[in-house]
């Protein structure tokens, strides 16, 4: 990776070397902690779109919603406000439910499946972007989603009357259908959510509970590999549109290099970060029968609406992904 790397920054320059001298500076905002993985990623990404082009574009990465809350990224970027910025897919899944084509229960549950489907997903999810004045520049999976909560859990009976925190129209539904209460909490603010009582339990990675020691409140883990949401790394098509074509080539491929690099991160991730949770005193494990069969369920209603709400273009994508 590291001959790579630098074999791409040297391409970078010796194309830059033909651009215009004219210097932009490009704020992205992201959601996530910067030591998260994706945080990582992106600010390699930025360094190397800096480097490459030889300043003619400097992204400056504001990880942690320090810029704008996770919420408000995609807004910021279609109105121009910020040029770049980095989101959960399915965080957009109330706009058009193609969105949440990464978070249907245990339809791609490992990440050669998730690869599949994103194949198939793509070209429908370019173009609802192009639509909107946005242009994909790359896009990074999580690792398998767990439950987290603060007490033993077998069954989805036991899930009854949690406060289960919220991302995306999934897991909003998860919650209605498994009687818990959802509550929306950005990644920013999981911890003092945690800590507060506002929430007691969530869907998510390893990575995720890693990074906010979630440990310092909730006790256990349950490896349900649910769904691989993805982040995404988008820019305004003015912008886009509007910069040299040098400075296109580098951040092109600037951005393969984070895309290849996003997924290694993201596999490598996983056992580290169930050590990790380990590591801080939680307990990690597989779900009983019990409660996977209770989840499939659910599953499958969750998979017949999001068909129903994504029409003819959701079809295609599931048609697609199980072609492959």
């Amino acid at each position: 990776m590291k001959l790579l790397m630098n074999t791409l920054t040297g391409l970078a320059c010796a194309t830059a070397l033909t651009a215009p001298a004219m210097a932009e500076t490009w704020d992205m905002p992201m959601a996530y902690s910067a030591s998260n993985f994706h945080s990582a990623t992106g600010a390699e990404f930025a360094k190397c779109v800096t480097t490459g082009t030889m300043g003619e574009v400097e992204i400056v990465t504001h990880p942690g919603g320090s810029l704008f809350a996770g919420a408000d990224i995609k807004r910021a970027i279609q109105t121009g406000q910020v040029p770049i910025g980095e989101r959960l897919l399915s965080g957009h899944a109330n706009e058009n439910a193609v969105f949440g084509f990464d978070s249907i229960p245990f339809l791609s549950p490992s990440f050669d499946d998730h690869a599949k489907l994103w194949d198939a997903a793509k070209p429908e999810i370019e173009k609802v972007l192009s639509e909107q004045n946005l242009t994909l520049l790359y896009s990074v999976p999580w690792p398998p989603q767990g439950l987290y909560f603060k007490k033993e859990v077998n069954s989805v009976e036991d899930m009854k009357g949690v406060k289960f925190r919220s991302y995306n129209n999934a897991t909003a539904r998860l919650a209605e259908l498994t009687g818990m209460a959802p509550v929306t909490i950005e990644a920013a603010e999981l911890s003092q959510a945690f800590a507060t009582g506002v929430a007691e339990s969530m869907i998510s990675s390893g990575a995720t509970g890693y990074d906010q020691k979630v440990w310092e409140s909730l006790t256990h883990f349950y490896q349900v590999d649910a769904w691989l949401p993805r982040n995404y790394i988008m820019v305004n098509s003015d912008t886009w549109n509007g910069t040299s074509d040098a400075s296109k080539a580098v951040i092109t491929g600037c951005a393969e290099l984070a895309e290849y690099a996003g997924l290694y991160r993201a596999k490598e991730y996983t056992n580290f970060t169930y050590d990790g949770l380990r590591a801080g005193g939680m307990t990690v494990q597989p779900a009983s029968e019990e409660l996977m069969s209770g989840l499939r369920a659910v599953g499958d209603t969750m998979t017949a609406e999001w068909l129903e709400q994504a029409g003819d273009a959701g079809k295609a994508i599931i048609d697609a992904y199980k072609a492959e």
